[in-house]
């Protein structure tokens, strides 16, 4: 049996817990160039690209209206990199994973030759590769989420599916060359409708969420491995949450973090913590009217090593929210949306290596369409990982645009190099 050396660097370690002051900024209003993308909405994750721009798509939008994929700086200047034609391609809602050639990943959520949507490739200059067009004969259909890069270079992902087509989605494995693999069917019992992208975790297996299903229908946490063996972890039951359809993290501590879009004591969605074995602690139940509800989007852990998200609905003026909580469950509001600045906020947060917090919003804004917008709360440049694992020998890349050492602290240096190593047979 071959030997694997699963390298983990913990880079979410930057910075010490001082105060700092915050600062909200609109960086850019969808709708005011013709031809802009419009709408930003779930799943959209958005990736930092080599050049240290962002990249993401949206279903609606583009010259034809059909969509399309575009580039934003950090400081909110749009490139449109390809137009969606509302026939052979159309309703990218995925969002793009940066893949390590550099190129980008996602998937159409229709259109193709089946209209089930298809798996892309695009090069930064836009260039476009359909690797998959999906079949509903075993493969699923209807994707909502990009794929990810495992550690065995191979993308996996999930299809949403739907009660008209597509089945209730399935678990795949896709070569860089275009090889498909079905790796698991839903069957409603363990979960169905899975929405959000997968994520490996440190012992090599993938971990998701399914939107429905499961044994009281509310949606389940599951584990599979690169073989296709799927096990369910949790079962939601709306009291601990309902319906997850944001995408799970590892944290630095080893356990996985999300949301639900409904359920908890309130109705309004939570914020749970489950471990690799599935014991699952809700940290937080949203409370609409106060600190937002309806969390589409899922977490990001910043260098500060608390978590941070939006809440699409709710919130002092009803637009939702941006929040932190801290791995205690301590949570604090940072933003309350007015609609002017944005509305309806469903796209998981991204931190650039300059140490700001990126999103958008899927409407409100100058002109109706949805914002792009920065939360700066005062964390320092990092380093970034591409792949942040792999096997032993293998070759991986940093990102961090304009970061050198004088500006990075001696201590988050030291604390970055720790848990460098993860037996794994």
């Amino acid at each position: 049996m071959k030997n694997w050396w699963l390298f983990t660097l913990a880079l979410l370690v930057l910075l010490t817990t001082a105060a700092h002051a915050q600062t909200f900024s609109v960086l850019y209003n969808f709708g005011t160039k013709s031809g802009d993308p419009l709408d930003p909405g779930f799943q959209g994750i958005i990736a930092q690209g080599r050049d240290g721009n962002f990249y993401s798509t949206t279903s609606n939008g583009g010259t034809a209206l059909s969509g399309d994929i575009f580039k934003i700086t950090p400081t909110g200047s749009v490139t449109g990199i390809r137009n969606f034609d509302g026939t052979v391609e159309c309703l990218p809602l995925s969002g793009l994973t940066l893949g390590t050639d550099g190129n980008f990943y996602g998937t159409t959520e229709g259109c193709g030759t089946t209209m089930l949507g298809t798996v892309f490739k695009i090069t930064p200059g836009g260039s476009f590769t359909v690797l998959h067009n999906f079949t509903n004969t075993g493969d699923g259909g209807i994707p909502n989420a990009p794929p990810i890069q495992g550690t065995d270079g191979n993308f996996y992902g999930t299809t949403h599916g739907s009660l008209t087509g597509g089945g209730s989605g399935t678990v795949y494995k896709l070569t860089p060359s275009g090889a498909f693999t079905t790796l698991f069917q839903f069957d409603g019992t363990h979960g169905e409708f899975p929405a959000a992208p997968l994520v490996q975790g440190r012992d090599g297996n993938f971990y998701g969420t399914t939107e429905q299903g499961g044994s009281s229908g509310d949606g389940v946490v599951f584990k599979i491995t690169p073989a296709g063996k799927l096990t369910v972890l949790h079962n939601f039951d709306t009291t601990h949450g309902a319906d997850p359809i944001g995408p799970l993290i590892q944290a630095t501590d080893g356990n996985f973090y999300g949301t639900t879009e409904k359920g908890g004591t309130q109705s309004s969605g939570v914020v749970f913590k489950i471990t690799a074995g599935g014991t699952l602690t809700v940290l937080h139940n949203f409370s609409r009217l106060t600190d937002g509800g309806s969390p589409f989007a899922g977490l990001v852990q910043a260098t500060d090593g608390n978590f941070y998200g939006t809440a699409a609905s709710g919130g002092s003026d009803e637009f939702g929210t941006i929040y932190r909580i801290k791995p205690t469950g301590t949570f604090t509001v940072l933003y309350n949306f007015d609609n002017t600045t944005g509305a309806s906020p469903s796209v998981t947060l991204v931190q650039h290596t300059n140490g700001i917090l990126y999103g958008d919003t899927f409407v409100g804004g100058t002109h109706g369409q949805g914002t792009f917008f920065s939360l700066n709360v005062g964390l320092h440049p990092f380093v970034s990982l591409l792949s942040t694992s792999g096997k032993a020998g293998q070759t991986i890349e940093i990102l961090g645009r304009a970061v050198n050492r004088a500006n990075i602290d001696r201590s988050e240096r030291v604390r970055a190099l720790k848990r460098l190593a993860v037996f794994r047979p």
